[in-house]
């Protein structure tokens, strides 16, 4: 065999090793970003938002956030302590009739403070709290970052004459918020479980929209907006 030929067949082999490095690493890119939709959920195009439609961008920090606190491993409350987080979230909720704004400051420390208790970055430290929250519980994050955003604004934005737009801001937070609430105070589930929100959660959830009182006695939602004061 000539040399030329020898050269000729390394060359080939060169191109067709490069073509499907290429090809693999294509692959990659759509799939990796489907994962990040599937585990994430709406969680994913807020943050494609955020970044100005730049998926690469949103990717990027989202694989940030998992390799940052994908290992994370909840920890359980004891039956006691579960008790007294229900306790004062119902009386957050029922404190929310005569003052709204302070209601929704409480459930945004509760949110916190039980989080931290199980077992998330805590110490004031929001941001990096609710990234950690976003890759075990995406589909229910985002209450949080309503309820906080909310309870730090100025008592005056975003209000009408009445305070009824603010008022009804507000009790829309707390509504998003206590799906988060009831995933942290329930027992931990499996990573897969906490990216898809079960037919129960789902359920949970209409019941509080819908005004009825789940199985745990939580006060009802579905409160005409007249029937809580504004702030």
């Amino acid at each position: 065999m000539s040399t030329g030929l020898i050269i000729a067949l390394i060359v080939i082999v060169a191109a067709v090793i490069i073509v499907a490095a290429v090809l693999t690493l294509r692959g990659r890119g759509p799939q990796h970003g489907r994962g990040l939709k599937r585990r994430f959920g709406p969680e994913y195009d807020r943050t494609v938002a955020r970044h100005n439609g730049d998926e690469k961008a949103a990717e990027r920090e989202l694989t940030e956030r998992v390799e940052r606190h994908g290992s994370l491993r909840e920890q359980p409350l004891e039956a006691a302590e579960r008790q007294r987080y229900e306790d004062r979230w119902t009386a957050a909720q029922e404190r929310f009739v005569d003052s709204p704004r302070e209601a929704v400051a409480e459930a945004d420390r509760l949110l916190a403070e039980l989080a931290e208790a199980r077992g998330f970055p805590g110490g004031g430290q929001y941001e990096e709290q609710y990234n950690a929250l976003s890759v075990h519980h995406a589909h229910r994050v985002h209450g949080y970052r309503r309820v906080h955003t909310v309870a730090s604004a100025r008592t005056d934005a975003r209000q009408d004459g009445d305070g009824r737009t603010d008022t009804e801001d507000m009790r829309a937070a707390m509504v998003e918020a206590r799906a988060l609430f009831e995933e942290l105070v329930g027992p931990p589930r499996s990573r897969e479980e906490s990216r898809t929100p079960t037919h129960e959660s789902h359920e949970r959830a209409g019941q509080a929209r819908d005004g009825r009182s789940d199985s745990r006695g939580h006060l009802p939602w579905a409160f005409n907006r007249r029937h809580a004061k504004g702030s």
